[in-house]
């Protein structure tokens, strides 16, 4: 189906952004994860600038595995959490083939990806443990991978959430 949003793709992404500000600064938000003493004086999330070229079509390579295939994640708490690898998504970034492990939650009815990386940023110009990315399942098996909207775990905010640490595999080069 045809966009649902027409707008130029760098005000999509800004808007986006300011929203997530917004709703961390949010008072009665339970699910921001800024202290809620600090929410008022909330600067914002630092952002790089948007890059369409960090935006890349991605395949799955679905695992079909009976049992899943379960991962334990090393998490900022020192345990363990486990999470249902579904398969990998392939794509080109500058020119060079990628690959990122993707995970659900649950082995049943999957209806997001949860995509964990570390690149050559982390621990330098982002946080060291990683960062995140979110994908919306669709039938056909091509994703829009869009590290614009990639994002800090919640621990970075308040260190009494608990995030897990991307897997080794998901440690890209650049």
């Amino acid at each position: 189906p045809p966009p649902t949003d027409t707008r130029p793709y760098a005000e999509q992404v800004q808007e986006a952004r300011a929203q997530k500000d917004a709703d961390f600064r949010t008072l009665d938000n339970p699910y921001s994860p800024v202290p809620a003493n600090q929410r008022a004086a909330f600067p914002g999330v630092r952002y790089y600038a948007i890059a369409p070229e960090y935006r890349v079509p991605a395949g799955l390579t679905a695992l079909a595995s009976n049992p899943p295939i379960v991962i334990a994640l090393a998490d900022s708490s020192h345990q363990l959490q486990q999470k249902v690898k579904v398969g990998t998504l392939d794509f080109t970034l500058g020119g060079q083939a990628y690959k990122l492990s993707a995970f659900a939650e649950s082995a049943g009815k999957v209806q997001r990806l949860w995509v964990p990386f570390r690149d050559l940023t982390s621990g330098i110009e982002t946080y060291g443990g990683g960062r995140y990315l979110d994908l919306d399942r669709t039938a056909t098996g091509y994703y829009d991978l869009d590290f614009n909207k990639a994002y800090h775990p919640s621990g970075v905010y308040d260190v009494s959430w608990v995030c897990p640490y991307p897997p080794s595999e998901n440690r890209l080069p650049v």
